[in-house]
């Protein structure tokens, strides 16, 4: 038969299931999910077995026991639902090679030892590039470094070993710099005590010019005060030349020379191409006439004249340098000019010379970069030639290259990127010439005839050896300590390698042998050598009856049991799951929902079919709630995993994944006829109760089916309510719906009689203003506006409203019973609490409802008065105390908020800012859109929107009698009503904030609703600039409903040209307060 071919289809399959689980076949090599293949093969003996009948071999596959482990190299990842896959949890680390740099993360201190025949580089200590170049071009001049040498430095010489040497003056400092910089075993130095010394910022960057004027006349006036008169004139034997300033007269031809002297030739590039014509300029010949013309002494009047500047003397060490950086008159502010400038590697000076024909050749001994297109920023290297072996060295702070050859390379530094107009192509250069458009100082050596080799070598003091020899011993010391600490580290590493895998290789339990269970994270964990180890906790995976949980065996690994002995020895831990952790409790529970599922779904087809079937005449049948007998089968789900769930303790862990065959929506349990309702049902066929526990009234929630029917849905909810299809109807629901009826055709008739009696008033016709008082009347009477609102609400629906018996004036009215708001007041904001009645209408409103308080308000005429002045007077009259305290608490409560409604509105320009600030002087379509009601159901309309002639949204008064606070709006002097509701416009977006959250909180906000950086949000509200970003909302004056104008900075592509401009927005101090100018 057919039942027979399903029985053995069945059992082919568990079969291949059985053996799925027993062979040695990864899991991974499936197409389906490895972890849901396990459940199901480890499930599929249940819908066989039943509850009593399950042994250990039930158990131990319901545990997943005897399938077998990966093996290496199989598996990309460990297959969590394989409680013997112990590949992929973090021990490829440990089986593998072993790298000893692996061990430890400390750096190999011989990459900080100064290389053989190489120079020791300088810190960048911030924005401290140009300062470290000129050092290294200064330590590279022989003379100037061997009379610092010869500097008398007292406190160096008598200084005690023991202790650190710390130097004071500047000389001092620069000293033992040059000392270290020579003789360190250091690949790089600290500059740090000479830049204090002189009093630098750190982080900014000056003009190098500038400093390298102020450090070498700084320089020059201390070594001036030292005895030995060699040593006083150095800076000016290897810096200083002299020129003249001649002046001659057109008139008489007298010349008028001015002597000077000079450290640097500074030299205009703009317009030049190469070193010969920069010169040229310099000593070009000017002519003074018109306003500029000259006062000859020799003919006692002002005349045309000229000038020019005539060298007379140069230098040993000859220092160009090149106004790369100008003042823009277009921006207002310094640029650099990239123009490519051409210069000799030999440069002869006997043509600038006048009087003078013997050549002056001097050589190339560095040149100076900066790199970068702004003026303010970039970065400062030095290309320098070494007096002893000729050979050239890029010095890049810490980093120092020795370029190939003999010959000096700038190729590299050209071809660094810069922005696009920037990128002009590199002119030709002649045989011993170099191009730049990034140097700014050239350096200049005199060339000699004879070079005597005692004048290359310069020998450092005894006493500054000393120190220097102080420092590299330190240096070492530190070496050798940080050798130590790798050694020790590596050390460490070892031994824990060779310890995880001896343990590793005893943790997979073979076939027969005991075995316990461990988690599967503290085996990541100890497996990673950076994470601390903890002891072992089992307790988040047992289950109610204290042993494993069949659903937390993803989360555990199966280990043998001589390992988790030593585990356990070495680690500690708790709640030790052997052998006989697996519950058999929890794998009977879980056998019995699976076949009562199994069952289940043949049942719902079965009950489905037989309510489709129409009934007998004579058969009786039993009432079921349509939304019970659509959902039934869900229901049964959800008390069978209730049941699950008594098993799970409540501090078990829960598992990532719900295991198909406990999940009701993994099994595709919902049939095709199943819809949700729209609210859950806890209970079958409640749906049919009524308030009383009897059957509901409403038929159209309910039908009948048959008694085959009924009894199978019984047997799965024993406790559901049961109604045969000839019981009555819940007596006291039809007697309440009787008279429901007849009070809602009272209500009718209610509503009818005041609606026509008051019908101006339910229309918003006709209504008194204190704007315009009425001509006719001297008295009007105030009722609170809720009370006309909920009036309204009961004559639009008086079938689903209550309807209102009473005028509740005494909310408006103090505890003293004084009146609470002033004529002025309810012309303003607080006009929104109160309506105005007509006599008339207030007769029609006391006779129909009951009163507690009169109040009205009077017009009096003072006809003492020529003029006809007019007084208004409320009845009762106002408290002036309690409105002063009103007035305080509303003050208070707008500067004190929480969970408040602020505005925030992006504007693009100052004309778009205007317009959304007053956006009555400009209203678009859209924003008439805004304008219209929104249709409500059953012809509800809108709370907002249904206002008076105040125009300002109502705020309800509460039980209390006190007033809920709102933003006081201005009323409209007209009648018409106008909607007070904030119009959202295009580009804004409404936050919530608290008076006490600072502007920085505010900012964090609007950068995650608008893609702003706070630092590009510029803020205001009324004009005003919201700037300080610590204060807090209501100390700047936010108020709820506010709307907050944000402008923000719109990105600018060139990052150098940002700088420069905000660079320019700084007052431009160069050194002052620095140790250059002598503070």
């Amino acid at each position: 038969s057919v039942c027979d071919v399903i029985f053995c289809v069945r059992c082919l399959c568990l079969f291949f299931n059985y053996l799925l689980l027993c062979t040695g076949v990864c899991t991974c090599m499936f197409r389906m999910a490895p972890r849901l293949q396990l459940e199901k093969a480890a499930w599929q003996w249940a819908e066989m077995v039943k509850p009593e009948d399950i042994t250990r071999e039930h158990i131990e596959l319901a545990y997943r026991v005897a399938v077998s482990a990966c093996k290496r190299g199989t598996c990309r990842r460990n297959c969590r639902g394989n409680p013997n896959c112990l590949v992929g949890i973090g021990e490829q680390s440990w089986l593998g090679e072993i790298d000893e740099n692996a061990f430890h993360n400390i750096d190999d201190p011989n990459s900080e030892r100064r290389d053989k025949n190489t120079f020791v580089g300088l810190t960048n200590l911030g924005a401290t590039c140009y300062v470290n170049t000129f050092l290294q071009v200064w330590f590279h001049n022989l003379e100037l470094r061997r009379a610092l040498y010869r500097f008398q430095n007292s406190r160096a010489e008598g200084h005690n070993m023991d202790s650190d040497y710390e130097p004071q003056t500047i000389c001092e400092h620069l000293q033992y710099l040059f000392a270290l910089l020579q003789n360190s075993n250091r690949r790089y130095i600290d500059p740090s005590g000479l830049v204090k010394a002189l009093g630098l910022d750190t982080g900014q960057q000056q003009d190098a010019q500038e400093f390298s004027k102020l450090f070498l006349s700084l320089l020059e006036d201390t070594l001036s005060k030292q005895k030995d008169p060699n040593l006083q004139n150095v800076i000016q034997q290897q810096f200083c030349g002299q020129f003249s300033y001649v002046t001659v007269c057109n008139k008489c031809g007298r010349e008028s020379p001015l002597p000077s002297r000079f450290y640097e030739l500074e030299l205009n590039i703009q317009g030049h191409k190469n070193l010969t014509e920069c010169v040229t300029e310099f000593l070009k010949e000017e002519k003074l006439d018109g306003d500029n013309r000259y006062y000859c002494e020799s003919c006692q009047s002002k005349q045309n004249a000229t000038r020019r500047i005539k060298l007379q003397s140069l230098p040993r060490t000859l220092n160009f340098q090149l106004m790369r950086f100008v003042f823009d008159r277009q921006s207002a502010h310094k640029k650099k000019l990239n123009t490519f400038i051409s210069f000799p590697e030999v440069l002869d000076m006997g043509p600038f010379l006048e009087g003078k024909e013997e050549k002056c050749m001097y050589e190339l001994s560095a040149v100076l970069i900066h790199r970068g297109v702004s003026a303010y920023s970039g970065h400062y290297i030095a290309h320098v030639r070494d007096a002893h072996t000729n050979d050239w060295y890029k010095f890049n702070d810490e980093e120092i290259e020795k370029m190939e050859g003999k010959k000096l390379q700038l190729g590299i530094e050209e071809d660094i990127a810069e922005t696009a107009k920037s990128q002009t192509r590199k002119p030709k250069c002649s045989k011993g010439y170099h191009c730049s458009r990034n140097a700014y100082m050239l350096v200049y050596k005199r060339q000699t005839e004879e070079i005597d080799q005692t004048e290359t070598n310069v020998e450092v003091p005894a006493f500054l050896q000393e120190l220097v020899d102080q420092d590299n011993k330190k240096f070492e010391e530190w070496c050798n300590e940080m050798a130590d600490m790798r050694k020790q580290s590596v050390d460490k590493g070892k031994a824990k390698h060779e310890e995880v895998k001896e343990l590793y290789e005893l943790l997979p339990a073979e076939d027969g042998q005991s075995y316990e269970f461990v988690p599967l994270e503290w085996l990541k964990k100890w497996l990673d050598d950076s994470t601390a180890i903890k002891e072992i906790d089992n307790s988040q995976f047992l289950c109610s009856h204290g042993k494993l949980h069949p659903d937390n065996i993803a989360e555990v690994k199966r280990i043998s049991s001589k390992a988790a002995d030593l585990l356990f020895g070495r680690y500690g831990g708790i709640s030790r799951l052997g052998q006989s952790s697996l519950c058999r409790d929890c794998v009977t529970q879980r056998c019995r929902v699976i076949r009562l599922k199994n069952q289940l779904n043949e049942d719902y087809r079965e009950v489905m079919n037989l309510a489709k079937a129409p009934l007998e005449s004579d058969e009786s049948g039993f009432w079921i709630g349509k939304a019970s007998l659509r959902s039934w089968r869900q229901l049964a789900l959800d008390q069978l995993e209730e049941d699950e769930e008594e098993t799970k303790p409540n501090n078990s862990k829960v598992n990532g994944e719900r295991s198909s065959s406990a999940g009701s929506k993994a099994d595709g349990v919902k049939g095709d006829n199943e819809e949700g309702d729209g609210e859950e049902m806890k209970n079958f066929n409640e749906d049919i109760l009524c308030y009383h526990g009897g059957l509901s009234i409403i038929e159209n929630d309910r039908r009948v089916v048959s008694a085959e029917v009924w009894h199978k849905l019984r047997m799965y909810f024993p406790k559901a309510p049961e109604f045969p299809q000839n019981h009555e109807s819940c007596q006291q629901c039809m007697r309440l719906e009787r008279e429901g009826k007849e009070n809602e055709a009272l209500n009718r008739m209610m509503a009818n009689e005041q609606k026509s009696s008051l019908l101006n008033l339910f229309q918003e016709k006709n209504r008194p203003t204190l704007q315009k008082w009425p001509q006719d009347t001297d008295v009007l009477y105030i009722v609170p506006h809720y009370f006309v609102d909920e009036w309204r609400k009961f004559i639009r629906r008086p079938a689903k409203s209550n309807p209102v018996s009473s005028v509740g004036n005494s909310i408006l009215l103090c505890p003293h019973g004084g009146f609470m708001f002033t004529y002025d007041s309810m012309l303003q904001g607080d006009g929104q609490h109160i309506a105005l009645l007509w006599p008339a209408e207030w007769e029609v409103i006391s006779r129909m409802f009951l009163v507690d308080q009169v109040i009205s308000i009077c017009r009096i005429h003072d006809k003492t008065q020529d003029n006809g002045n007019v007084q208004y007077q409320t009845h009762p009259d106002l408290c002036r105390e309690c409105r002063e305290g009103f007035i305080f608490q509303q003050q208070r409560d707008m500067r004190e908020y929480a969970q408040a409604t602020v505005y925030v509105r992006k504007v693009i320009d100052k004309k778009r800012m205007i317009k959304e600030s007053a956006p009555e002087f400009s209203v678009s379509g859209s924003d008439v859109e805004d304008e219209r009601e929104e249709p409500k159901m059953d012809g509800e309309k809108d709370p907002d929107f249904s206002q008076s002639e105040g125009g300002a949204k109502r705020q309800k008064l509460n039980e209390t009698g006190s007033l809920s606070v709102a933003p006081v709006t201005a009323a409209s002097k007209s009648g018409i009503r106008r909607s007070t509701r904030h119009r959202k416009l295009r580009g804004e977006k409404a936050l919530i904030v608290s008076a006490n959250q600072t502007l920085k909180e505010l900012k964090i906000q609007i950068m995650h609703a608008f893609s702003v950086a706070p630092f590009d949000q510029n803020l205001s509200i009324d004009g005003r600039c919201l700037t300080d970003d610590s204060a807090t909302l209501g100390s700047l004056g936010v108020i709820p409903e506010s709307i907050i104008c944000l402008k923000a900075d719109e990105p600018i592509a060139d990052y150098a040209a940002m700088d420069d401009v905000y660079q320019v927005c700084m007052p431009e101090e160069g050194f002052k307060g620095t140790g250059l100018l002598g503070h």
